[in-house]
């Protein structure tokens, strides 16, 4: 179970919910989309294209060449944070291939739909179809995703306890902006919301659900907009895996020079803990993420090398303007657009 924290405008992690959706097709595996803001038809329509054979080796050599800067090959000048660090590639160019890359710029082909099957709840959907229901104290949306999931588990072949006749396949559940107003939960618009644990009891049984089947599944939700903290502890604590983002629209990074070959930040929470009590912890904490022309990738974040002239051309400015604040006796040390020395 993949808990994604969306970005303030859902930019960035609904392109993340695709890739892990995309990659389900080229996988060959079925998919399940869940949403209640956009028609599951119209996402997939939208997945990113893959770059298959040799070509996804020259739309990288393309795009690392186009942004690798020639200020880090000197290494007098990277900062002295990263010195002591062993070297990473940010590029996958060189590194043994894993998995597949895409092309965001493009949509997936048709052709690539025929060969699986996918299987969509859209919430107005089903609300319509059915009288309003109720179960275990859970929102009525949630225990009709739950039904739903359920009910593909056991009559596609996916369950794990029951030894299946024809070829094992991997079912990929995708659940897009779970716990907003539109599924039904006021977890987002109040402190002290009427349905607590709707949203944790259906990710108990969802949990359950998917370690008796081969699935997996990555769920998107609105962090930002929660403000009771211990409904995300127990969230963060009923999945295996949690990863924030961290978009830079907006928030006075986006105009920082130290960020400006970044669009935002990734906060890996929770990474999953495999036959032992606590997880693997990695070395690498300072991750951000780029969406280039044709790729989004997540990389370690490199400060500009030469960081201290860079901070002080960009601040020279509003140094001058703060100079005039001052008293008459340092403001006659900084007249006009000279900026304090101290």
């Amino acid at each position: 179970l993949v808990f994604t924290e969306e970005d303030i405008y859902g930019l960035y992690s609904n392109l993340l919910f695709k890739y892990f959706l995309a990659e389900g097709v080229v996988c060959g595996h079925d998919l399940f989309v869940a949403s209640a803001k956009e028609h599951p038809d119209n996402i997939l329509k939208e997945l990113p294209a893959p770059l298959l054979g040799d070509t996804y080796r020259n739309e990288l050599g393309e795009e690392a060449t186009a942004v690798k800067p020639e200020d880090f090959q000197d290494s007098m000048k990277i900062a002295w944070r990263y010195q002591n660090l062993p070297k990473m590639e940010a590029s996958p160019t060189t590194s043994t291939k894993f998995g597949h890359y895409y092309d965001v710029s493009k949509t997936m082909s048709p052709e690539l739909f025929q060969s699986i099957k996918w299987h969509s709840f859209y919430l107005p959907e089903e609300l319509s179809s059915q009288p309003k229901m109720k179960t275990c104290n859970m929102n009525s949306a949630y225990a009709r995703l739950l039904q739903s999931i359920q009910r593909i588990i056991y009559q596609e072949g996916f369950d794990g306890s029951d030894p299946q006749k024809k070829q094992k396949n991997i079912l990929r559940i995708g659940i897009q902006s779970l716990g907003s107003m539109l599924w039904g939960d006021d977890i987002c618009s109040s402190d002290t919301p009427e349905d607590i644990h709707s949203l944790t009891k259906f990710l108990y049984v969802l949990r359950g659900l998917l370690r008796k089947s081969l699935s997996a599944c990555i769920i998107t939700v609105p962090a930002h907009l929660i403000q009771n903290k211990a409904i995300m502890e127990r969230v963060t604590n009923l999945s295996d895996m949690v990863v924030g983002l961290e978009s830079f629209i907006g928030s006075e990074r986006e105009t920082n020079p130290l960020y400006k070959d970044y669009h935002g930040l990734v906060h890996v929470h929770q990474i999953p803990r495999l036959n032992s009590l606590i997880c693997d912890v990695s070395d690498t904490k300072d991750l951000a993420f780029r969406l280039k022309r044709k790729l989004f990738t997540i990389e370690r974040l490199h400060l500009p090398p030469d960081l201290s002239d860079t901070v002080s051309r960009a601040s020279k400015q509003d140094l001058a303007e703060s100079a005039k604040l001052l008293s008459s006796g340092c403001g006659a040390m900084a007249i006009g657009k000279k900026h304090l020395d101290f």
